[in-house]
């Protein structure tokens, strides 16, 4: 049996699986409450298949459910970004960007993947660095759009993501048990590793510089092979490892913004363009 998804129910059945409420649903897509809910019907009885468990507060993915929301938004992107192309003409030009090194392969992959197909032509160019360098060579003219970490007051900018750093451990050791705590951390001073190891002077935990590393990927391979416990931020938590909870002594380090700067004299399409691109992409990683 072939089924036939029409599009305009795969977007309301994402609005309500990003809401988790139908009338939030209804305000992002325009519709009603009850055309929403005759919409997703409608997409269970094609699919087969009961998509949301509904409750007080809200509704929740079913498996079912939670199985047809990659493919749904795989669908709608594709849709989108074929309209898209079919609308305006390709773009040309450079654009430069300045990223975390953490971001490159989950979202600036995506991004320029994304990006690359309606805009063949555009020269790309990638910097990856720490924050404070990015700010810098943004403000020399040297960066279109810079993707930095916020943890001080908000700038006023955009936020693209909330992506507090906590403390990471393998799920195969119990590095956190010991004393002292065996910890990876960054050799450069700055914000991250003053932050990180704050929060275990505040809670009292005796610590050891088990591993160093310039790198996120080099902290990341330290908790990976189980040298260490180390401070990263949480959606960049590796497989096979977890997050250390308040309840374990631990919890958040910090509570910090994602955010996009861009220089104001990068005045074109194509940096419009690319922005977009890193603010879905982020977008779908949330």
């Amino acid at each position: 049996m072939t089924l036939r998804l029409d599009s305009d129910l795969l977007r309301t059945f994402l609005a309500v699986a990003e809401s988790g409420n139908f009338t939030r649903a209804a305000e992002t897509v325009g519709r009603t409450q009850s055309a929403i809910s005759m919409q997703i019907k409608r997409l269970e009885e094609v699919v087969g298949e009961v998509l949301f468990e509904r409750g007080a507060r809200g509704v929740t993915l079913t498996q079912r459910g939670g199985d047809l929301v990659e493919n749904a938004r795989r669908i709608v992107m594709l849709l989108d970004e074929t309209a898209s192309s079919m609308r305006s003409a390709p773009l040309g030009g450079p654009v430069r960007i300045g990223l975390p090194e953490e971001y490159g392969q989950p979202v600036l992959s995506r991004a320029l993947g994304a990006f690359a197909k309606r805009h063949a032509q555009v020269e790309v160019t990638v910097r990856f660095g720490y924050s404070v360098s990015q700010l810098a060579a943004l403000a020399a003219g040297e960066l279109d759009l810079a993707v930095v970490f916020e943890w001080q007051a908000p700038s006023g900018v955009e936020v693209l993501m909330h992506d507090p750093t906590v403390w990471v451990t393998s799920n195969h050791h119990d590095l956190h048990q010991e004393r002292p705590l065996p910890v990876a951390i960054y050799t450069r001073e700055g914000w991250c590793r003053e932050l990180a190891l704050r929060s275990l002077d505040q809670r009292g935990i005796d610590y050891r510089f088990a591993y160093t590393s310039d790198t996120t990927n080099g902290l990341t391979l330290a908790v990976t092979a189980g040298l260490a416990v180390a401070p990263i931020a949480r959606s960049n938590i590796p497989a096979d490892c977890r997050e250390l909870t308040a309840a374990e002594g631990f919890g958040p380090i910090d509570t910090t913004r994602v955010v996009l700067h861009r220089n104001p004299r990068a005045v074109s399409e194509a940096v419009d363009a690319m922005a977009d691109a890193i603010r879905d992409a982020f977008h779908q990683r949330r």
